[in-house]
């Protein structure tokens, strides 16, 4: 029951994920803590991991089939910045954690933090079109920008959500779709670093390896799934589906609220 649980829901997260340019461990993260089956330590271990293979595997497959649509004057800038925010993200995280006596209560913050950060992303996206979009050129200014997403998404343990989404639309004028694309090469810059950096320090959770592997082979599957969708997508659609994933992960964030606090 617990292979089945956690493969079924790495598939919805990272066809969704990998639709909205969210990664798939902004789903997988919460819906698992939410379930219980294992620490809060070895969810994180576990999304972590499977974000890499979905995100990995998506932004290569748009490369080699000359589908991507990589800004390359500020993505790139805005990935290397993402890499530095996990390092911090992950050491500020665990300072968190120590606060508690239960380090699982950390989850609770996380759950909290991502209901707020997904409750703003979401108001922005109903009513960007009051906002004027800006165009940064500054390479320093993107490194910064990526920078503070690498560190929320790897405070929250899921990589990336749908804030990259919205900050690459509202401070790189990205067209939502465009968006999607570039937020899920940010997420594996984010995740790869976040997720070394707990190997190499503390030391990868015990866990099944078995849902370790499974996880990420279905990630890669699904990330084909969720890519091919999102061809077929036009921008209302993408921006609906966006809209979506975000009232769902609002749920699950209030739910993991009581449930770690309650």
């Amino acid at each position: 029951m617990l292979y089945l649980i956690c493969f079924l829901v790495t598939f919805a997260a990272c066809v969704i994920g990998t639709i909205c340019g969210m990664g798939g461990g902004i789903i997988i993260k919460p819906v698992l803590d939410a379930t219980g089956v294992m620490s809060v330590s070895a969810v994180t271990f576990l999304s972590g991991c499977t974000v890499i293979a979905m995100s990995c595997w998506s932004v290569g497959k748009t490369a080699i089939k000359k589908e991507s649509a990589l800004d390359l004057h500020s993505t790139p800038f805005l990935a290397i910045g993402a890499a530095l925010g996990g390092i911090a993200g992950k050491q500020l995280f665990n300072l968190a954690a120590a606060q508690f006596a239960y380090p699982d209560k950390a989850g609770g913050v996380q759950a909290c933090l991502l209901f707020i950060a997904t409750l703003a992303t979401l108001l922005y996206t109903i009513k960007k079109d009051r906002f004027t979009p800006k165009q940064v050129q500054s390479r320093a200014a993107a490194l910064f920008i990526g920078l503070l997403l690498g560190l929320l998404g790897a405070f929250l343990g899921i990589g990336g959500g749908p804030f990259n989404v919205a900050v690459l639309c509202y401070f790189f004028s990205m067209p939502t779709k465009k968006a999607t694309q570039n937020s899920l090469l940010i997420v594996l810059f984010s995740q790869l670093s976040s997720t070394l950096q707990t190997v190499f320090t503390a030391g990868a959770p015990q866990l099944d390896h078995i849902i370790l592997l499974g996880m990420m082979i279905v990630a890669v599957a699904a990330s084909e799934v969720g890519r091919r969708i999102h061809r077929r997508l036009d921008e209302r659609q993408a921006t609906l589906c966006l809209e979506g994933a975000m009232i769902l992960i609002m749920g699950i964030s209030v739910y993991n609220m009581f449930r770690f606090f309650g």
